[in-house]
């Protein structure tokens, strides 16, 4: 996930910021005191869930979750403001959530869980990077009818729940073929059909659709890389510097993980 946060004052802005850590170890956090540089982020990163406060200054946080919204339509926006008198503004204007400071965890995990479901459950979905890239569902490995719809997967796990559009994903796997009309229709193809492995296997929870966007949702199920950044023991051992061999993308990680590893 990659969540937004902006707010105008430095002390609130780190409470908020610590606190979503404390909630999410594995999300992606950008933070801002600026509306206008939380703009500029948004249209260079995809967002999932925009945290803003209400009063600051040189732009309100309801003018900004407006200009988010034509940025990205289907952005959740929490408010997160002192003041309850704001509620009816922010509602009208189809506001996913609000908080009133100081925000604590149990706040944040609750309108997160309203958005994703219950987080951290004791999944029954398990994905294996190291050693080559597998998905199981209840122990039993899942079959991709096409190898490029299971590397989309695959490229998707990479990105810890940071969303990719499919400009991004398209080019990362087909690394230097043209942007061409023929190239995209096959593109989408391996899309749908990947969408249909995951719901037959029974693990769609794990996938979110954005505006022209994907993303995994890393609550939803167990993973050896994800263990091995939180420095889980087991994981760290079972890695020999062979993070998803078969993908040429993922070699820059797979370098990056050795060099921590030393």
């Amino acid at each position: 996930m990659r969540y937004l946060t902006v707010d105008d004052e430095d002390r609130m802005l780190e409470r908020l910021e610590n606190t979503l850590h404390s909630v999410q170890p594995k999300a992606e956090i950008l933070s801002f005191t600026w509306p206008a540089d939380a703009l500029k982020a948004a249209e260079q990163s995809p967002i999932d869930v925009a945290f803003l406060d209400i009063e600051m200054g040189g732009m309100t946080g309801l003018e900004l979750a407006a200009r988010l919204k034509k940025i990205k339509p289907d952005i959740h926006i929490i408010f997160v403001t002192g003041y309850q008198k704001y509620a009816v503004d922010a509602f009208a204007m189809h506001a996913t959530g609000y908080l009133l400071k100081p925000v604590n965890e149990q706040d944040v995990k609750r309108e997160l869980t309203f958005i994703y479901g219950q987080l951290n459950p004791q999944s029954h979905i398990r994905v294996q990077t190291f050693g080559g890239f597998e998905l199981f569902v209840d122990g039993q490995p899942v079959k991709f009818g096409r190898a490029k719809s299971k590397e989309l997967l695959a490229y998707l796990v990479d990105h810890r729940g940071a969303s990719s559009t499919t400009a991004e994903a398209y080019a990362a796997l087909f690394e230097d073929a043209q942007d061409t009309t023929s190239g995209k229709s096959y593109f989408r193809t391996i899309l749908h059909e990947m969408i249909k492995t995951l719901k037959k296997a029974g693990a769609e929870e794990i996938l979110l659709k954005g505006y022209n966007s994907y993303s995994i949702v890393p609550e939803k199920f167990d993973c050896d890389y994800y263990r091995f950044l939180e420095g889980d023991p087991k994981a760290i051992n079972q890695y020999k510097n062979d993070y998803m061999p078969q993908y040429s993308w993922a070699e820059y990680r797979n370098a990056e993980l050795g060099f921590g590893n030393l």
